[in-house]
């Protein structure tokens, strides 16, 4: 399975990026998608996830209200729509993928058994 992170950069505060990720090798639509993020200096946290069926999602209460992650199964892609960005935002940002069949909305990066790359976010005040 591979996982491909894009749509990171430069953007002023109060601003929206929208990151995608897709996904290959393996059977997406049975993938609880997750995505995480880690600033400078600090321990990877967890930004939000969306079910199998994107019908389900959870997220960190830092973005609440203000990212919405999506999914499209026939596309092998989810996304990660960042509105009203803070500097704080700034961060790498990595998709995660958990295949188990069991899987539920994690929020701790050892519940996902595949990573991307991930991509930079940078927030300028």
């Amino acid at each position: 399975v591979q996982l491909q992170a894009s749509g990171g950069g430069l953007v002023q505060a109060g601003g929206s990026l929208r990151l995608s990720c897709t996904y290959s090798g393996g059977t997406f639509s049975r993938n609880v998608m997750g995505w995480f993020r880690q600033a400078p200096g600090k321990e990877r946290e967890f930004v939000g996830a969306i079910s199998w069926s994107g019908s389900n999602t959870v997220y960190a209460d830092s973005v609440k209200g203000r990212f919405t992650i999506s999914r499209d199964n026939a596309k092998n892609m989810v996304s990660l729509q960042m509105n009203s960005l803070k500097p704080e935002d700034t961060a790498v940002y990595y998709c995660a993928a958990d295949p188990s069949p069991n899987a539920f909305l994690g929020r701790s990066s050892r519940f996902y058994t595949y990573w991307g790359q991930g991509t930079l976010v940078t927030v300028s005040s």
